[in-house]
């Protein structure tokens, strides 16, 4: 774990509310693994007081392999990240990370279904990006992408770019794919050919039914756990989640996670 300062590369608009912001990093980012996160303030000042959380969505590269920056996906939704959305090339920030517990990778290749519910899509291309670079063969992939409407489904294009084959969307309005929670889609296409694992990152409601189908068809199941920080480290105990072992006993998302074994955590 590092505490570093580090300047924006870049701080690209996505879509309607969400960017893309590189930044540089230290050498050593070249063990983060996909799953950790990072936690990010604007330099300089104290408003807000606490770093904000967010995943890695893929590392920087030289042409040589070395890493040099990471990239970050994230949303305007409050004072942090409206402050972060006006950076531009060469502000600085004050990064923390890499952090928490990451995806297992499976040994070899294997049938598997990634779910990415709205922002929950930001360490899924990691994800997905290391599979590749480990040997898996991820034309097998399926990838689910579920949203509001079509302006909060992200990425489709990059998981294309990578040999990704088949990626299923949905909408809650019906403005793009099938008007439903992605979920539905992820039920059916397990009735038609079970998957190995399934990886899935979103809101709780998305990740609660993915867990819930996962028990019933008895697939192995990883969910990365969406939840606001306040130090990333364990300190604060502010991000608890419940365990489905002894009654009482909680994990806490910034040490024990962000990513659970479905089976573990009750949510």
């Amino acid at each position: 774990m590092n505490q570093e300062y580090v300047r924006v590369l870049w701080n690209k608009i996505e879509c309607s509310g969400y960017y893309r912001m590189g930044m540089t990093c230290p050498p050593d980012y070249e063990r983060a693994r996909p799953g950790q996160f990072v936690m990010v303030r604007v330099a300089e000042r104290m408003d807000p007081m606490l770093r904000r959380p967010f995943s890695i969505h893929r590392l920087i590269t030289s042409d040589a392999g070395t890493v040099e920056g990471i990239e970050i996906l994230y949303k305007v939704v409050g004072t942090g990240t409206a402050h972060l959305s006006t950076l531009k090339e060469g502000d600085g920030l004050n990064l923390l990370g890499p952090l928490g517990r990451h995806f297992s990778l499976p040994e070899r290749s294997g049938h598997i279904f990634i779910v990415c519910g709205g922002i929950g899509v930001a360490p899924m291309y990691f994800l997905t990006e290391t599979l590749k670079k480990k040997g898996i063969d991820i034309s097998r992939c399926v990838v689910f992408i579920g949203g509001r409407s079509k302006d909060d489904l992200l990425c489709m294009n990059d998981f294309f770019s990578i040999g990704v084959q088949t990626v299923t969307i949905t909408t809650d309005d019906g403005t793009a794919g099938g008007k439903e929670m992605v979920t539905g889609p992820l039920e059916r296409a397990i009735l038609a050919q079970r998957p190995d694992m399934i990886y899935a990152c979103g809101p709780l409601a998305m990740l609660r039914t993915t867990s819930r189908i996962s028990r019933q068809y008895g697939v192995s199941c990883e969910i990365s756990i969406e939840t606001m920080m306040g130090c990333g480290i364990g300190a604060c105990l502010g991000c608890a989640v419940e365990s489905s072992g002894d009654s009482g006993t909680y994990f806490h998302a910034c040490i024990d996670g962000p990513v659970f074994n479905a089976l573990d955590i009750i949510i």
